[in-house]
């Protein structure tokens, strides 16, 4: 698929303004987590003027960002309004939830450039879009899959002998969640009916479709970062990261590291892949590419168009972080996404349910050598929210895992 033809609104590529002037490069954060903080700090060490968007007020971006509104992203005609009022440059999605049909409209009418494109958000921010377009358009490989929008429908699915059904084991998630939300494995009938509960619970919106998919045995996962960026000669060009490597508990990060070892064939057909899905996307940016890996196989499962959770360890193991490549691609500058040193990173959740917490702990943690802290700044802490990240770098990516897990393991959240 062909790059879109440059729309007006990407004059401003040009040059790069004066923030809170005439003169300013505005762009608008959809979302504005732990993820939109770091892509929002890039953006401010570029001299771009920033506004930060969430459901919620004092989000880890909104403290960072030169404004902030606080709006249901759902809603179109809110978000339609916000973004007449602000007239940003760029739109750049953090999150799923959002009323994708209005970037479409946007976009199309030209009031403002969505990243990567308004179609790669709409297409991806529900899984159902993002495999049919991988599985059936792309004809990558993937796992089995079938959708549900009942408890009735899910047993259908997974049945065998019923029009060549899942089967057990097997995993069902939302069509539409982040961070492994309303994920489960099942392993036999009685897990059906909680999964469903679950999957529903789960959603970023109020939906009952879900996703049912045949467990690949796979050797290990990983995210290959893909960026797509303007090269010398103008035209988009596709850069890889190393693959990363990664640990989750329950579909939702908990560690990872930097570079994941792989056979030359199985890292030659990872790329291809991240570059047919995220080619046919389009635009420009940084996009988390999830593959499953078995020897010389290699299948693809989802791809997020904005940085990756388990991307938050190039904070530590390359020259430009997954944040900063994403904010250089979409501002149209040169990229490099070359290593710099095999790293790691580790998860703090919060451990407790309470507002305004405190940490403990941090200079110890931080004793462990080859080590870095990100505290999110979120205002409300959950047992299993995450709160904070260690990154680590190391010899190699044992030595930084092993680091980024001690020094996670050190800091204590407190209540308030």
């Amino acid at each position: 698929m062909t790059t879109p033809a440059q729309s007006p609104c990407q004059s401003f590529l040009k040059r790069l303004g004066t923030p809170l002037s005439p003169s300013a490069t505005r762009v608008m954060l959809l979302g504005s987590g732990e993820l939109g903080k770091e892509v929002i700090i890039a953006l401010q060490r570029l001299g771009v003027e920033t506004i930060a968007v969430d459901r919620y007020a004092d989000a880890p971006g909104m403290q960072v960002a030169h404004r902030a509104h606080v709006v249901s992203m759902t809603d179109g005609p809110a978000l339609r309004a916000l973004i007449e009022k602000e007239r940003p440059h760029l739109i750049v999605p953090e999150i799923e939830a959002i009323a994708t049909d209005m970037l479409l409209e946007i976009e199309r009418e030209g009031l403002a450039e969505v990243i990567p494109t308004a179609r790669a958000t709409n297409l991806t921010m529900n899984r159902e879009g993002i495999r049919r377009l991988a599985a059936e358009e792309l004809g990558l490989p993937t796992s089995p899959y079938a959708f549900a929008d009942s408890l009735a429908g899910l047993q259908a699915a997974i049945d065998d002998g019923k029009g060549g059904g899942i089967g057990y084991p097997c995993l069902v998630k939302p069509t539409m969640s982040s961070s492994g939300k309303g994920q489960s494995l099942l392993r036999g009938p009685e897990d059906v009916a909680k999964a469903w509960e679950h999957a529903i619970q789960g959603g970023r919106v109020s939906q009952t479709r879900i996703i049912v998919e045949g467990f690949i045995d796979f050797d290990y996962e990983i995210t290959l970062l893909t960026v797509r960026a303007f090269g010398a000669n103008g035209e988009v060009e596709t850069h890889f990261c190393a693959p990363v490597g990664h640990v989750q508990a329950s579909g939702d990060y908990v560690e990872s590291w930097q570079p994941q070892t792989m056979n030359a064939v199985a890292l030659e057909k990872a790329q291809e892949i991240a570059k047919a899905v995220t080619g046919n996307l389009g635009g420009r940016g940084l996009f988390g590419v999830e593959l499953f890996v078995k020897g010389d196989q290699v299948w693809f499962s989802e791809v997020s168009p904005r940085p990756h959770d388990t991307g938050l360890v190039t904070l530590a193991s390359q020259r430009f972080s997954e944040f900063e490549l994403h904010a250089r691609a979409i501002l149209g500058l040169p990229v490099d996404a070359s290593l710099r040193a095999p790293g790691a990173s580790a998860v703090i959740y919060g451990g407790i349910d309470a507002q305004g917490i405190a940490f403990e702990s941090v200079a110890d943690a931080l004793q462990v050598p080859g080590t870095d802290l990100r505290l999110f700044g979120k205002p409300e802490s959950f047992t299993k929210r995450r709160m904070g990240v260690i990154v680590a770098t190391g010899t190699d990516t044992d030595e930084a895992r092993t680091r980024a897990k001690l020094a996670a393991g050190r800091v204590k959240p407190v209540a308030g």
